[in-house]
């Protein structure tokens, strides 16, 4: 995606929306024109010095999110759009109040999926995944989980959990790893669509592996607790991300089916 955000399919509204981010003021009054048509929240609060320099983070989140959102609608009947909320340091959520010490998340209460910019540069320095494709697999594995939550898989994983709280945790890996190979299907769809540059997959995967639940406490604790993965770890999350980026269809992506890991 080599800092090409707006290839992502970005309408009208949603520049004029990083636009008035930009300027720090409401363009959509200034020009007279209503913002309905956009699905992302503006980010509020921050110094401008750090407006500026995240600018083309909220490029890259909001057309990354906008575009996941085209495809996916494109694949599954009665889609309901989700919202992006952009926020720094802290915010409230329909799931409660939100840091960036949790990292992006999903809201099924809510529908909208939150995420402190911030995370993106822990992402390339702490994490050592960098990139804009880097940072567009996180936002399509978040909206991938909004997918979930319209076709009913996590209220049905929740309900088994109920059933089975020893395998609640086993769960929750099985319902991650879903999400990263939704987004692999989204990568995919950008690959078709001539969208991506040279080791812009790599990123993708480099992002996959890095947040797993092994690399994740390895790097926090020098421990590695299995028990108590929720995420799955870094092979498993690049390898279910490459199988929705190489088939390119939904029906590839079921994990819970037996014998899927």
């Amino acid at each position: 995606m080599g800092g090409r955000g707006l290839k992502l399919g970005l309408g009208g509204t949603v520049v004029v929306l990083v636009l008035s981010v930009l300027s720090g003021r409401n363009l959509f009054d200034t020009l007279g024109i209503s913002p309905a048509g956009t699905t992302a929240e503006a980010p509020a609060g921050p110094d401008p010095e750090r407006k500026a320099g995240e600018a083309e983070l909220e490029k890259v989140a909001i057309g990354s999110f906008e575009d996941a959102q085209k495809v996916f609608a494109s694949k599954i009947s009665n889609y309901q759009d989700a919202t992006l909320v952009l926020f720094w340091d802290g915010t409230a959520s329909g799931c409660g109040d939100a840091s960036a010490n949790m990292g992006p998340f999903y809201c099924p209460l809510d529908q909208k999926v939150y995420i402190d910019l911030g995370f993106y540069d822990q992402l390339a320095k702490r994490f050592g995944a960098p990139g804009d494709f880097a940072q567009a697999y996180v936002i399509a594995h978040e909206v991938g989980h909004h997918v979930q939550h319209l076709m009913g898989t996590d209220t049905k994983m929740r309900q088994m959990q109920q059933r089975d709280p020893s395998s609640a945790n086993a769960l929750s890996v099985l319902l991650e790893l879903q999400a990263d190979c939704y987004s692999g299907v989204w990568g995919k769809t950008a690959a078709d669509r001539h969208l991506l540059d040279p080791g812009d997959l790599e990123e993708a995967l480099g992002a996959a592996a890095a947040v797993g639940d092994d690399k994740i406490q390895k790097q926090t604790s020098g421990r590695v607790r299995p028990d108590s993965f929720t995420h799955g770890t870094a092979d498993q999350r690049a390898k279910w991300y490459r199988r929705g980026f190489e088939a390119g269809a939904f029906e590839a992506c079921d994990t819970f089916a037996a014998g899927a890991m």
